[in-house]
């Protein structure tokens, strides 16, 4: 069966055709990536893909957006967009479809992608085992958090607000971060460091450390600074960000009882080389009691190009073709 995959973010829709058959993703087409900031909507996109295409588009839509999924109106956080789900089939003329947030989309790419799709970071360099649940998180513009739970004929992914829980230092410098952080927030969650922005907090912590005067610059220019390794303070923040990922990827999967960890995300996959070899894996496994259990589960990166657009067909193709 032939459907439409569609993944929406804040800066981009990205379309592709996706062939499903038996719960499964089959094939995933060349994917189209639109600017959401050139069209005034939805559908205006979905038929500027369709243009490109120069066919009629198929009467099946899987659609994950970044946002989360209830009510009537659903409206993008980064994105002046407003998707009504009751009027989809009408505006989209599809007959059916499955609207995920985006983070669910990827708990779905990580339970049917191939085995190749995914690199070594740490523990046993075996594959996941076949039942049990795999603890998916993403550090980016937020941390997305997610369980896939895998039982003997199908598997279920569980979407949660894992990266909202408390962020617990572990060392005198974490106190400093989280005393920072603590003047804008009051409640300081394990997003505000482990994820993109993140990274502005700990070079400043840093910075105070070292009594250094710095101007004031976005995360973006921080993160370039350090993944060229021209700004010493600033790769200082990024292998402190490795670790405090290792931390609270090991502290998720402690809590959800995972036998497999799975770190997602483009933040992620700019850094594969970065966390391999920082103490992202001591930090991990630094559970007390529990340390030869976490250094028994494996550590992976999914390196699935589209793991988006890739995810939302898998959702559709477990509701219509089970």
């Amino acid at each position: 069966m032939e459907i439409v995959s569609v993944d929406i973010g804040g800066t981009h829709a990205r379309f592709a055709l996706a062939e499903v058959a038996a719960g499964r993703v089959v094939s995933l087409g060349e994917p189209v990536t639109l600017k959401t900031a050139e069209y005034a909507g939805f559908q205006t996109a979905w038929e500027a893909f369709g243009t490109q295409l120069g066919r009629a588009l198929p009467r099946a839509a899987a659609i994950a957006v970044a946002s989360p999924i209830s009510g009537d109106v659903i409206k993008l956080t980064n994105n002046p967009w407003v998707i009504r789900p009751p009027l989809i089939k009408e505006r989209l003329h599809v007959d059916t479809f499955v609207l995920i947030n985006d983070f669910g989309a990827v708990g779905q790419a990580v339970a049917q992608v191939d085995q190749g799709d995914f690199l070594h970071l740490c523990g046993p360099d075996v594959p996941f085992p076949d039942h049990g649940v795999l603890t998916v998180c993403g550090p980016g513009t937020g941390l997305g958090v997610a369980q896939v739970l895998r039982t003997a004929d199908r598997y279920h992914v569980i979407e949660t607000e894992g990266g909202h829980v408390d962020f617990a230092p572990l060392d005198g410098l974490e106190d400093q971060l989280v005393k920072r952080l603590r003047k804008a927030y009051t409640r300081v969650s394990a997003e505000r460091v482990v994820s993109g922005p993140g990274i502005v907090a700990i070079y400043e912590t840093l910075a105070d450390i070292e009594h250094r005067v710095i101007p004031r610059i976005d995360d973006k220019a921080i993160w370039a600074a350090a993944l060229d390794g021209e700004d010493s303070l600033a790769v200082a923040a990024m292998d402190r960000f490795c670790l405090s990922l290792g931390a609270v990827a090991g502290d998720l999967a402690l809590a959800h009882g995972a036998n497999g960890v799975v770190i997602a995300g483009g933040l992620g996959l700019r850094l594969k080389d970065h966390i391999r070899n920082s103490g992202f894996a001591e930090r991990f496994a630094a559970k007390g009691r529990f340390q030869n259990r976490m250094a028994a589960i494996p550590v992976k990166l999914i390196t699935h190009p589209q793991p988006g657009l890739f995810g939302a067909a898998a959702a559709y193709a477990q509701e219509y073709t089970l």
